[in-house]
């Protein structure tokens, strides 16, 4: 009745230019859009206002937060201040900054502070120094904050659980995919990577997260190493808050941040005797230098160690964590850190995951015991130097291997190829390495090779023609290779090959007719020529031509 009614104003009214909002509209309100979207009237727009993305309706425009100057203003008006800013200024400004912009709080913030004494919120403020939560302080923000929760209650469970864990890791930090693939593989089932990746997005079109591809027209291929999430401070004090509700034994997940040597009092007189949360995270920083308490973690299956400082040793607790899954140790230092403690590893009998990131790895190279378990190993911004030997020698049952901007990188050790249980390697943006090892076509049962951006690359190995089950292979950007091994169609399974920017590769072997099996080749241009005199025989490919990206824009957005 009430779209009818509209639609009748709207037709009476369709002489003058006509600004439609909807202001707040809410998941699940598609079939009230689907009628304004009926509407065929040329002037007139409709503007909504959202939590969440329509994507269905066109394209969305996400709004950043407010700068300093207009945040200050949208306080002033919540609070009132307009006989009173002089002597409020210095208050107004810490708490604009506690805000990070995010016009919502400030709104609320500067409404619950109207007519109070100073003193109130002088309070307020050094409760937050303390390091109070807004939340804490602010019921209607938090309410406000909770409705998006709560609306994931039934049936996005999951998507709920997903937002939680993000308050793993610190504050104003992007989030690698990477790692949360690795933990959301372990805790929720989700193995396939898409998956994480499709509840990224779905915590992005509701305004709960900010999923950055970093890549620069690059098609997807199934692997995110460049790939991020950021989050509003607000968002993340929401999670970590929503996850503290609990008593502390018995709280799913549970979040410990630690600013110099100060470690929670339950920690340091060991109040509890056990804790039952499977996911487990302590962050420290660059003042950190405290001996480890002990902890009895005996249900955690994904733990997150997040530091700053040159040297770090694992919590000796770490050897009796017999469930644990996934160890993810993130260096936010400028410099790779040395570990202690690493042998600890080799008791963990179901320890299948780890991601190392700016970490030195000869200093865990002579102290890792045999981890029969592990199945995937990360490496991200490591120096590599002369540790991988071992390293290897210490993984006999490894099934993937990633290696991440590695920039010292310069050869493979020989003991790779004794890895014969690994499906897939991947080394991206290692731009110095050169040379891959001869016998890499000992590893049978291989189904991915990236070697992506690696710019040094001169050849891909003979050998390689004895990877009789890889599916992918990837030398995107890999500058230097000239040519590729003349019996490269003995790869018989071969499904889909990157060679996009190979700008030095001027011919192809005769033998790719032989890939019967390959559908998809992605190329630039100038590679396209390379493939058509084969076109005849290969009727199953499709050419899929990748632009090349001018725009230096994205050279921002790589990895810190």
């Amino acid at each position: 009745m009430a779209a009818n009614c509209l639609q009748q104003f709207l037709k009476e009214s369709r002489q003058n230019p006509l600004l439609f909002v909807l202001d707040d509209v809410w998941s699940g309100s598609e079939s009230l859009l689907e009628k304004f979207d009926q509407f065929q009237f040329s002037n007139y727009k409709i503007l909504v206002t959202s939590r969440f993305a329509f994507p269905r309706f066109g394209s969305s425009y996400h709004l950043a937060p407010l700068n300093d100057e207009d945040a200050m203003v949208l306080f002033h008006r919540s609070a009132s201040l307009e006989d009173k800013s002089s002597s409020y200024d210095d208050l107004s400004r810490k708490i604009i900054k506690r805000c990070k912009g995010c016009p919502l709080a400030i709104a609320l913030v500067g409404r619950s502070l109207r007519g109070q004494p100073i003193e109130i919120w002088q309070k307020r403020v050094v409760e937050w120094c303390k390091g109070s939560s807004i939340l804490d302080s602010d019921k209607d923000l938090l309410a406000c904050l909770q409705s998006s929760l709560d609306a994931l209650d039934n049936e996005k469970a999951i998507i709920k659980e997903c937002f939680l864990d993000l308050g793993s890791f610190p504050e104003d930090q992007r989030i690698a995919a990477a790692a949360l693939i690795d933990m959301w593989a372990e805790l929720y089932g989700l193995d396939e990577e898409i998956l994480t990746i499709a509840n990224l997005h779905e915590l992005t079109a509701r305004s709960l997260a900010n999923l950055v591809d970093t890549r620069h027209e690059r098609e997807a291929d199934g692997y995110y190493t460049e790939h991020f999430v950021t989050q509003h401070d607000m968002l993340r004090e929401l999670a970590i808050h929503q996850a503290s509700q609990d008593p502390i034994e018995h709280r799913k997940r549970l979040f410990i941040n630690i600013c110099g040597d100060k470690l929670p009092k339950w920690w340091t007189e060991q109040k509890y005797q056990a804790i039952k949360a499977r996911l487990l995270s302590i962050s420290t920083d660059g003042a950190f230098s405290a001996k480890w308490p002990n902890m009895q973690a005996p249900e955690a299956e994904v733990l997150v160690l997040n530091f700053q400082t040159k040297n770090y040793a694992l919590p000796e607790f770490v050897e009796k964590t017999d469930k644990l899954k996934v160890l993810i140790l993130k260096n936010y230092g400028l410099l790779p850190a040395e570990l202690d403690n690493f042998e600890l590893l080799g008791s963990l009998s179901n320890l299948k995951r780890i991601r190392l990131e700016r970490i030195s790895i000869p200093s865990i190279s002579k102290v890792l015991k045999q981890l029969k378990s592990l199945q995937k190993i990360s490496f991200f911004m490591c120096d590599i130097g002369q540790g991988f030997v071992q390293i290897l020698d210490a993984l006999p049952n490894l099934m993937e291997l990633n290696i991440d901007y590695c920039h010292d990188l310069v050869q493979l050790p020989a003991n790779l190829c004794d890895l014969v249980h690994l499906k897939k390697l991947s080394i991206t943006n290692c731009h110095k390495l050169s040379v891959l090892p001869a016998d890499i076509g000992k590893l049978v049962n291989l189904e991915v090779l990236r070697l992506r951006s690696c710019a040094d690359l001169l050849e891909l190995p003979g050998s390689i023609r004895n990877l009789k089950v890889l599916k992918f292979l990837d030398i995107s950007d890999c500058f230097s290779i000239k040519e590729l091994p003349e019996d490269i169609g003995a790869m018989c399974s071969m499904e889909k090959i990157n060679m996009s920017q190979c700008s030095r590769l001027k011919e192809l072997p005769a033998s790719v007719m032989d890939l019967k099996q390959l559908n998809e080749v992605m190329c630039d241009e100038e590679t396209k020529t390379l493939w058509e005199r084969f076109l005849p025989f290969l009727t199953n490919i499709r050419i899929k031509v990748i632009k090349e990206d001018i725009n230096l824009n994205w050279l921002n957005k790589l990895p810190p």
